[in-house]
């Protein structure tokens, strides 16, 4: 459930960036264009760095050594 509230957290995130960049900066198609290129090309990112780190908590890689004395 965490997985997708999250994720939509970001996408509402980015439409509202996108909006916000498209209100605030409006200095034609190109500047337009470049500017929701990298509003959702950041958004994206975040979200794929956030998603790595949340799955890789689900199977760590390194599994705690235990020992025989404890």
């Amino acid at each position: 459930m965490g997985f997708l509230v999250t994720t939509l957290i970001f996408v509402a995130v980015g439409i509202i960036a996108s909006l916000c960049a498209r209100i605030c900066c409006n200095r034609g198609p190109s500047a337009n264009l470049l500017h929701l290129t990298l509003v959702i090309t950041a958004t994206v990112c975040c979200w794929m760095m956030w998603a790595i780190v949340y799955l890789a908590q689900m199977n760590p890689l390194v599994v705690p050594i235990l020992n025989e004395t404890e």
